[in-house]
């Protein structure tokens, strides 16, 4: 590795190190074991994903306890727009106007932050521990306030880490922040699960069946994420005696999955956000709608894989821009044989797209939803989504790629500094 390598990786990982220091941070004037004695009963339901997916941080309540969520929930609502509106896509595609749209999802952010905290903040007030004491120990609008900017101040913090490691790090800053406290809960995880064993109300073979599920798992998702359909290109013969010397690549590279990670981060978060705000709700007609979201639900199920596939087509037809490929194509004398140059090219290759991104959508929403009936129907009392191992192993292959191309770059830059 080179040095510049080398510190990209430290630079991603004290930032990670940051983001785990802010999860320790608890929001003032709040009683933590009122907050963690309801989470406890509360692990396996909405609640229960949403501390897993903040790391733990919401059963601490720390100022990161909103997590990166409403960040995404704004990238959700300006890409849901920009598709919706020309003049609010295309100032997307300009340098100048996508500063501005940046600054949109930020503003938006700080919006969905105040909403969410004033929410929590509410919501904390009626709740009571096994003794009778509230989960508030200060004054009830002096608490609203100091929450409110607490949460904001955590919220923003994990914005500007997420932009950090992007811009200097290695890797997308968000999904290595959410990567980073999935992964924060697996210790959790196996030692609740010995502790099943111990107690006798978990078969040792049930575990050994769960390890295969998540080996199983793993694997589809290498396989699937790995996995690519080649265009083949063809040049013509002047552009290929003026690149003789230079590396062409004759195929144009078509993932199975284009969106990557994005359609499982974007569903989880539109799914938790009612099911969290439900949560505390009295009104038993709220209440069932609270049970029908749970993560334990077949109906939450149902609504994962259809929010899943629904963001696979949306994303990948925001990220493969077939005509301005074939363009690019023309323009360096490449054509696809048997295709004609120019619209021909980018209705072929938007076929093509579309025939992969049916099937990594489905591959993407069984993932996210086949291991959870697995686990259900073997009686395993606690919640195990693939919606979780999605996120880690595509994250973990995207840093890998990202490190791999950073350490070939090096190495032709090496190499061509040598030739001069």
């Amino acid at each position: 590795m080179s040095k510049d390598l080398i510190n990209k990786i430290l630079i991603t990982l004290g930032f990670i190190f940051l983001y785990r220091l802010l999860a320790y941070v608890p929001v003032p004037g709040v009683n933590l074991d009122v907050v963690k004695e309801f989470f406890d009963s509360n692990a396996n339901n909405a609640l229960g994903l949403v501390n897993m997916f903040s790391g733990n941080a919401v059963s601490r309540l720390s100022i990161i306890s909103l997590g990166i969520m409403p960040y995404i929930t704004a990238s959700i609502i300006m890409e849901l727009l920009a598709a919706t509106f020309p003049a609010l896509g295309k100032m997307k595609k300009e340098r100048d106007g996508m500063q501005k749209y940046m600054q949109i999802i930020r503003y938006t952010t700080i919006v969905i932050t105040l909403i969410q905290s004033i929410g929590v903040s509410v919501g904390l007030n009626s709740l009571t521990g096994h003794n009778g004491q509230g989960a508030i120990s200060i004054d009830m609008n002096t608490f609203i306030a100091v929450s409110a900017i607490s949460m904001l101040t955590g919220t923003m913090l994990l914005m500007w880490i997420g932009e950090q490691i992007t811009q200097k790090g290695i890797g997308n800053g968000i999904s290595l922040i959410i990567f980073a406290g999935i992964v924060s809960a697996i210790p959790h995880a196996i030692g609740g699960t010995i502790e099943l064993v111990n107690n006798g109300q978990m078969n040792f073979l049930v575990v050994i069946a769960i390890l295969i599920i998540i080996v199983a798992t793993v694997g589809a998702i290498i396989y699937v994420e790995l996995g690519e359909r080649r265009v083949p290109v063809s040049y013509s013969r002047k552009v290929m005696m003026e690149n003789q010397k230079k590396r062409v690549m004759n195929y144009i590279p078509i993932k199975v999955n284009l969106s990557g990670v994005i359609p499982a981060i974007f569903a989880s978060a539109i799914l938790m956000f009612p099911a969290t705000v439900l949560q505390g709700s009295q009104n038993k007609y709220l209440v069932m709608v609270a049970d029908y979201l749970s993560p334990h639900s077949y109906t939450f199920n149902v609504f994962m894989f259809l929010f899943v596939v629904f963001f696979a087509f949306f994303y990948a037809s925001i990220t493969f821009n077939a005509k301005d490929i074939s363009e690019n194509l023309k323009k360096q004398g490449g054509f696809i044989p048997g295709v004609r140059p120019g619209a021909s090219t980018a209705e072929f290759l938007n076929e093509v797209a579309s025939r992969l991104t049916f099937w990594g959508a489905i591959y993407m929403g069984l993932i996210s939803t086949l291991p959870w009936l697995i686990v259900k129907a073997m009686g395993v009392p606690f919640y195990f989504g693939g919606v979780a191992v999605l996120i880690v192993v595509q994250v973990a292959i995207d840093t890998m790629r990202k490190i791999e191309a950073q350490q070939y770059m090096n190495k032709y830059q090496t190499l061509s500094a040598v030739g001069l």
